[in-house]
């Protein structure tokens, strides 16, 4: 049952009275965080940040944060069926949780998701194959000057760079790799801009460059050895020996 406190809520937007009934019609354990409500909606997910922070300001959500032993940092988010189940206020900060926090009286847990804190820095090391150009990354976060439906997120623009590296390592320019990706796009709202240019990556991917050939060179010439004429004892090259020299030819066709 969805309570008319929220279904006509005075001050919240309707992202976040439409986000707020999508919640909670979820069943128990349903996983609500931005990434996965930006998956479902259009609407991005800045906006989808901002709807859960009006829900969270007027009673309908909390979410609290804390460190497993193994260092993950774990969110879990509650949904209220009723604002007054809650005392969070978006002035007031949340208290520190416990790290096993009990919900309030007829919450709706949610499963909590799972956040992997940044690695430890290490040497660098010689890129790999999937490894993102920079040019690629660059074409990618650009993309929304040429249709502005194309503002991608930075995690979708990590996603497709390493795909958008594969073609400019076969020779493709960086401004044929952005018309391939910009033209022809259906008219109207594009629900999953990411998919369609990660289809277009890969189905239109251009095959590898050839192998270049390795050039031939001519073997080595080497000058005739030289030999001494039958005719006059005079040193010129000739393949073998028992010749006469040129001068000692032409004389002796002259005296026939």
């Amino acid at each position: 049952m969805i309570g008319n406190h929220l279904a006509q809520h005075p001050q919240l937007s309707a992202l976040a009275i439409g986000l707020g009934v999508h919640i909670q019609s979820l069943p128990t354990g349903a996983r609500v965080d931005i990434r996965t409500l930006t998956d479902r909606f259009p609407e991005g997910e800045t906006r989808i940040a901002s709807a859960l922070r009006e829900l969270e300001a007027h009673g309908y959500l909390t979410r609290t944060r804390h460190r497993l032993p193994s260092g993950q940092v774990v969110t879990q988010t509650v949904s209220y069926n009723q604002p007054g189940a809650t005392t969070v206020t978006a002035q007031k900060p949340r208290p520190r949780p416990t790290p096993h926090p009990k919900p309030a009286p007829a919450p709706t847990p949610v499963r909590p998701d799972v956040e992997t804190p940044p690695p430890p820095a290490t040497p660098s090391v010689a890129p790999s194959a999937t490894t993102a150009h920079p040019a690629a990354t660059a074409l990618l976060a650009g993309l929304h000057r040429y249709d502005p439906r194309l503002l991608l997120p930075e995690r979708v623009v990590e996603r497709l760079a390493p795909a958008v590296t594969a073609w400019l390592e076969r020779g493709a320019a960086p401004e044929a790799v952005r018309r391939t990706l910009t033209a022809g796009l259906p008219e109207g709202t594009l629900r999953h801009p990411a998919g369609l240019l990660a289809h277009r990556l890969a189905e239109l991917l251009p095959p590898p460059l050839p192998a270049t050939a390795t050039a031939t060179t001519a073997p080595p010439t080497h000058p005739l050895p030289l030999q001494n004429c039958d005719g006059c004892d005079r040193a010129f090259r000739s393949p073998d020996p028992g010749h006469r020299c040129r001068d000692c030819q032409s004389n002796l066709q002259e005296a026939a």
